[in-house]
């Protein structure tokens, strides 16, 4: 088993990287000390598959566990859901010392961790990612949240999770698209941060695609290693986090204006990455071969590198990027490279550099 430690001072928690761990889930529990009542939200699609083993787990730890199953997909982060949890949670008569599991993907987990962040003004909650991107991604830092018609994320608070269980064989049941959809997280920690974990992703993608454990394992603990990193230097996103957020200006922008349907997240910030690579060539010099580089490994994980908008739809995007959070005083800011491994956040780029980079994106 593979253990990354995010240094957060009282709120470090541990990242559990392995096969096999969704048995241990109770015991890994008990052993934060937490109160005998709690929830495990999970999905429709989900439930199915793995909530028995976490109820199952939770109750021979000496919990009681209630089971909250939500709407499948980005739709069910939304107000509506998080009331109909609230409302739950009461009725079972949750207590300060109660906790949330959240068993899912990343929907799940900015959905569990929102409630459980805004219920009696805060709950413990344990994270039990059961995607490839949420594993590598979006269940560790503690940025939980929700959307709004107007664009995603926009609800939401920093609240850490006291403990990441990444069971790597709750991959098996994931499907081919979703899977691959995870690479989108993974390429992006090469291209912000490790140029080597770039060149090992060059290397070993088909075995990845096969799911190696071995090389899977590595991969995995790797990308966690590098947010608990960029997470414990800066947890509420005030400068050097900011760099995650590579190629997700204009793919959150894909994904409001598609309503949340047409693209998975790792698919849409694919297709913001390789226009955030176009956009880096132009302002800061991004080596073309590095562009190549970034555009080549997203083909050969099976994500999209193009995108087709009309006049509309460009007039959408813009609006929907402007509703980002990362605006700042009306001027869209993103995250550019200067090359595979070295990022720069914060930069100022003109309308008309990011409709040569759609352009250059174009199908």
């Amino acid at each position: 088993m593979r253990t990354v430690q995010v240094a957060l001072a009282e709120r470090s928690y541990r990242i559990l990287v392995a096969g096999g761990l969704l048995a241990r889930l109770g015991q890994e529990c008990a052993r934060l000390k937490l109160g005998r009542r709690c929830a495990v939200i999970t999905d429709a699609r989900v439930g199915p598959l793995h909530a028995a083993a976490a109820m199952e787990s939770l109750k021979e730890a000496g919990f009681e566990p209630l089971l909250v199953t939500v709407p499948a997909g980005e739709t069910a982060k939304s107000l509506k859901v998080v009331a109909s949890c609230y409302d739950a949670f009461a009725k079972a008569r949750l207590e300060r010392k109660s906790f949330v599991v959240a068993l899912g993907g990343g929907v799940v987990g900015d959905l569990a961790g929102f409630v459980a962040a805004t219920y009696l003004r805060g709950i413990p909650f344990v994270q039990v990612p059961t995607t490839l991107l949420a594993q590598v991604d979006s269940s560790v830092g503690g940025k939980v949240g929700v959307n709004l018609p107007a664009g995603k994320n926009l609800i939401g608070a920093f609240h850490q999770p006291r403990l990441v269980l990444c069971d790597l064989d709750v991959l098996g049941t994931l499907p081919e698209r979703e899977y691959r959809s995870g690479f989108g997280e993974i390429i992006k920690y090469g291209i912000i941060y490790d140029a080597a974990l770039f060149r090992r992703l060059e290397r070993s993608m088909d075995r990845l695609l096969a799911r190696d454990p071995a090389e899977l394992a590595a991969v995995v603990a790797r990308c966690c290693a590098i947010k608990a990193d960029v997470v414990g230097q800066d947890e509420t996103e005030s400068g050097l986090r900011a760099i995650l957020n590579y190629g997700h200006t204009i793919g959150h922008g894909l994904e409001a204006i598609s309503a949340y349907g047409k693209y998975l997240h790792g698919e849409a910030i694919s297709i913001g990455q390789v226009a955030a690579s176009h956009l880096s060539a132009r302002r800061l010099g991004m080596p073309e071969a590095d562009v190549q580089r970034v555009r080549t490994l997203f083909e050969r994980a099976g994500l999209p590198v193009t995108v087709k908008l009309g006049t509309a739809q460009r007039k959408a995007l813009f609006a929907a990027m402007r509703l980002d959070k990362k605006v700042s005083g009306g001027e869209i800011k993103f995250v550019l490279a200067r090359a595979v491994g070295k990022v720069e956040f914060g930069c100022a780029v003109p309308d008309e550099d990011v409709n040569w980079a759609l352009d250059a994106v174009g199908a």
